[in-house]
């Protein structure tokens, strides 16, 4: 007998019961019942004051790659389409700009793409714990910190996301049942999601180190090539476009810096942010459960433990560290810890309610952080990938009503660069970009002699927020000292919830 096979006694069944012969539309309408809710909970902390604050760096890239896909000019003069990643998810932003141009239908993209994801971990769920871990599950993800944050930006990773749970679902059902059409569409879905972010590729490696655990599901080689030859069709659109597009060397470049910049963050990052994020609760669950039904546990628990562990060490030692690239895993805390909550009544022997109630207060501890996510932040601290930049968006608008045609701007950094100049529709450039290519983003171009480019006259307003003089002190002492030699005047400033100066725009004078 496989493990495969062995179902230990009182585990759930994996494979969902079907609706009994006979059973009407109201029958089947009670049994969604549970899911809709859950779903109505996931878009309405996804959409929640969703445009309360303006874009972040990452964004206002990505929204205005998107602007120019939709035909938008003078975006496009700034925002090139070919810069690093593919571009899947920034031509589906695209159609919606098209539609309805402006932040809302920007962010409205990812927040429905991480409903979806909602509704694949049910099936996920469902698939390998039954339907009342699936209810768990779900809510659990509607209301999570980490995927509600994530999933609310104009960001690569929402989409990824739902793409990354879509294939481990495939490859759920072939390892219940080997056929090869399971694992050619796990191998597609795979290539849909290196479409969506490269380095997703990652997930690969946790595929990998599966089925080389796990002797009882079997890869046959007449399965596996097929698979790995769905993800290179699929995946290989992005560096083809490049390709004909003229762009080729736009990736390669960008990942070289990629390999080789400093590092922005410590090794302990992810073990430090992460947790916190996903609900320390919720980690708590997904973690005991492993303990707990360790005598339970088969290929199910391995699949879903190696597709975090590999992408978590391989991130960790990769110099770039943004806070978003685990989202992937959200999906598999939140059904780990579903089925750690829903087998309490026949593990420790809890009452229902007793049960129920553990269940509540792992929503709770869940559900509040993210709606106190969704208000404007205060403070001066800023971590990528947590959420919109206040003032920026108020910055580069008063750039566009009141900054001459033609005008150029000088920021201490390329984040609240790319927000003035997707807003303000004017040059900015930076402070910090390295003159040296191997030490900067590919993207950006650096301003040499800024002195020099000031006293001729190149820029005409000086850009000073919070957020980038916590982390470069050295670049802000640099602009404070061109605002003071070049008869700096304040313009513009722009206040934080808290009431505290977060953007100040100078105009300056040549000399």
């Amino acid at each position: 007998m496989t493990e495969r096979s062995l179902l230990p006694t009182g585990a759930p069944r994996a494979a969902p019961v079907p609706f009994p012969p006979g059973t009407g539309a109201r029958a089947a309408l009670r049994r969604a019942a549970p899911l809709i809710a859950v779903l109505l909970v996931a878009v309405f902390l996804r959409f929640q004051r969703l445009t309360a604050t303006g874009f972040n760096s990452d964004e206002a890239v990505y929204a205005g790659t998107s602007a120019s896909l939709a035909g938008d000019d003078e975006l496009g003069s700034l925002f090139p389409v070919f810069r690093a990643h593919p571009v899947l998810f920034q031509s589906l932003v695209s159609l919606a700009l098209r539609v309805h141009p402006g932040d809302w239908a920007a962010r409205a993209v990812p927040a429905l793409l991480g409903v979806a994801t909602v509704a694949l971990t049910y099936a996920l769920a469902h698939r390998l714990y039954g339907r009342r871990a699936a209810v768990v599950a779900s809510l659990l993800l509607a209301v999570m910190p980490y995927h509600v944050v994530v999933s609310r930006q104009v960001l690569l990773d929402a989409p990824m996301t739902l793409c990354a749970t879509g294939a481990l679902y495939c490859v759920v059902r072939y390892a219940e049942s080997p056929t090869p059409r399971w694992l050619l569409a796990a191998g597609g879905m795979l290539g849909l999601t290196v479409l969506a972010k490269e380095t997703s590729i990652v997930l690969l490696g946790s595929l990998y180190a599966f089925f080389a655990l796990t002797p009882a599901v079997r890869m046959r080689w007449r399965h596996l090539l097929p698979a790995l030859g769905a993800v290179g069709v699929v995946a290989v659109a992005h560096p083809l476009s490049q390709l004909l597009a003229g762009h080729s060397k736009a990736g390669g470049n960008y990942l070289l810096w990629q390999l080789f910049r400093r590092a922005n963050h410590p090794y302990s990052f992810y073990l430090t942010e992460v947790p916190w994020a996903i609900g320390p609760l919720a980690v708590a669950a997904a973690l005991a459960g492993l303990v707990w039904l360790r005598r339970e546990n088969t290929w199910r628990e391995r699949l879903l433990v190696c597709w975090v562990v590999v992408p978590a060490l391989f991130f960790t030692v990769w110099p770039v560290k943004g806070f978003q690239y685990l989202l992937p895993a959200a999906p598999v805390f939140a059904v780990l810890a579903g089925r750690t909550l829903t087998s309490f009544p026949r593990v420790v022997r809890l009452q229902r309610t007793a049960a129920a109630a553990a269940v509540c207060v792992v929503v709770a501890s869940l559900a509040v952080p993210s709606w106190l996510r969704t208000e404007p932040p205060t403070g001066t601290r800023f971590l990528a990938g947590t959420g919109g930049l206040p003032g920026g968006r108020e910055a580069g608008l008063w750039v566009r009503e009141h900054a001459p045609e033609g005008a150029r701007l000088l920021a201490i950094g390329p984040s609240m660069a790319n927000v003035v100049q997707y807003y303000g529709l004017r040059p900015v450039s930076a402070l910090s970009v390295s003159p040296d290519p191997n030490r900067r983003n590919p993207s950006y171009r650096p301003v040499p002699n800024p002195d020099r480019a000031l006293r001729d006259g190149r820029f005409q307003y000086l850009v000073w927020d919070a957020y980038t003089a916590r982390r470069t002190p050295f670049f802000t002492a640099k602009l404070r000292e061109l605002v003071s030699r070049y008869h700096g005047d304040a313009v513009f400033t722009a206040r934080n919830a808290d009431g505290v100066r977060v953007v100040v725009i100078y105009r300056v004078r040549a000399s």
